[in-house]
């Protein structure tokens, strides 16, 4: 070991994330129903190409293999979610036990490898059904959460030890309700608010059905995606553009999760478009957690836009800046900014970096993948994960983003984050030099400084 690297923790978690409309596949299998995301990626004009989850990683049929390759990497956790429609193909009534059947052998399988399951119970797939009765624009839907979560946590709890409500909520409402990119594709900022709002009711349901079936020792929580903003100069337009900007993506949701209010500022700007808060909602959603999933991927650099209703912000790139494929400027340290400041300001206890990766023009060359830009990408972020970790912040593991190549939501196969090469025609897996360098970190604890 280099007398230049660093030492993490002995109980430290190493993972890699998924989730499962991403690489599944077989959606007509197992008595699956159909998902707002079968919907939408089948709308011409939605998806990059015209890609659909139809087949995706046909993880549904290769999991035993994944684990292999998930054991090959040295992997302590693997972090998947649950299809909510394998569960309720209807969205709720009678459970699939086929759906339950298909998580207990590859919860079986996991602790076969031995690697702990993290499971997410909501990572976007609404059933159909309850979307044709309003999705997450109707307040039953977070009840339906909470009875799903219930039916999961009685069947699966004795292998699962560690639950994640919801991925996400900020993407799920305002992706999927207001600019419209992702299921359900609505353009209505009225209606993402709302969303945004029964989402974090279903969580509180599900955190209060996780509490009836989990024993001592378990934890639950929720994922939220964080980002620090920052102004693009030092003008007070944009100073006040960039506070804007963290009420809408971190704030709106960490105030309302740990002190049980949505932020003063922004339930001004929002106005006539707040949704109704009934009695207790606030009391549900800032229900205790026990853990703190932070998906992390780059910052907000933010203008001041007039023209941009209802934030009038608008995200810019510095011109110096190095980005991914997709575009996302590269910034390790905001992982650390972000942990931080959510140690300092809400003091969830336990984090988790729950997602960590980048979007790459990985190309198969004879039989490799060599993709030093990822690998620098990991490396750079593993360093300001440290620096939290040195910082007494209570950061316990680390999940990479993402295992396998997989369906990239509204771009579709035209985005890889794997640390696993997949060959979407033939399905071969091959582990990336990204991949081989992760192995070697989960296994020395060590990452060269």
């Amino acid at each position: 070991m280099s007398s230049a690297s660093v030492v993490f923790p002995d109980d430290w978690v190493w993972g890699a994330a998924t989730a499962a409309y991403q690489i599944e596949g077989a959606v007509r299998a197992g008595g699956r129903g159909q998902s707002i995301w079968d919907t939408f990626s089948h709308t011409p004009g939605k998806i990059v190409n015209g890609d659909t989850g139809d087949i995706a990683c046909d993880h549904f049929h290769r999991y035993p293999d994944d684990i292999a390759l998930m054991r090959e990497l040295g992997l302590g956790g693997y972090r998947f979610s649950i299809a909510w429609p394998r569960i309720f193909p209807t969205g709720s009534g009678r459970p699939n036990t086929e759906g339950i059947d298909f998580y207990r052998r590859l919860i079986d399988e996991l602790h076969t490898a031995g690697i702990t399951p993290y499971v997410t119970l909501y990572h976007w797939d609404l059933p159909q059904p309850l979307q044709d009765r309003g999705g997450w624009g109707n307040r039953d839907t977070a009840h339906r959460f909470g009875e799903y979560v219930q039916t999961v946590a009685a069947a699966l709890g004795a292998g699962v030890q560690h639950w994640f409500t919801i991925n996400e909520p900020w993407v799920a409402a305002f992706l999927g309700h207001w600019t419209g990119d992702h299921a359900p594709g609505a353009r209505d900022f009225r209606l993402a608010l709302l969303a945004a709002h029964n989402l974090l009711l279903a969580h509180g349901e599900g955190m209060a059905a996780l509490r009836s079936e989990m024993r001592p020792g378990d934890e639950a929580g929720i994922v939220l995606n964080l980002a620090p903003s920052e102004p693009a100069d030092d003008s007070n337009a944009d100073l006040e553009a960039a506070h804007r900007m963290d009420g809408f993506v971190n704030r709106w949701f960490l105030d309302a999760l740990y002190r049980g209010v949505y932020p003063d500022d922004m339930v001004r700007l929002y106005g006539d478009a707040m949704p109704e808060i009934a009695a207790g909602d606030m009391d549900l959603i800032s229900r205790p957690t026990d853990v703190l999933g932070v998906n992390y991927y780059s910052r907000s650099v933010v203008a001041y836009d007039p023209a941009a209703m209802p934030l009038h912000t608008r995200r810019v790139t510095p011109p110096s800046a190095r980005v991914t494929a997709m575009g996302w400027e590269i910034f390790p340290s905001g992982l650390y900014d972000v942990l931080q400041r959510v140690h300092d300001d809400y003091a969830p206890g336990r984090l988790l970096v729950t997602e960590n990766g980048a979007a790459l023009n990985d190309v198969l060359d004879e039989g490799v993948v060599d993709d030093p830009a990822r690998e620098d990408f990991l490396h750079e972020h593993l360093l300001q994960v440290y620096r939290a970790v040195q910082a007494s912040v209570p950061v316990a593991g680390y999940f990479a983003w993402s295992l396998l190549d997989n369906f990239e939501w509204a771009w579709g196969y035209s985005a890889r984050f794997g640390l696993i090469f997949v060959d979407f025609a033939t399905q071969e897996r091959i582990v990336k030099r990204s991949g081989r360098w992760y192995s070697e970190v989960t296994r020395e604890n060590v990452v060269g400084a």
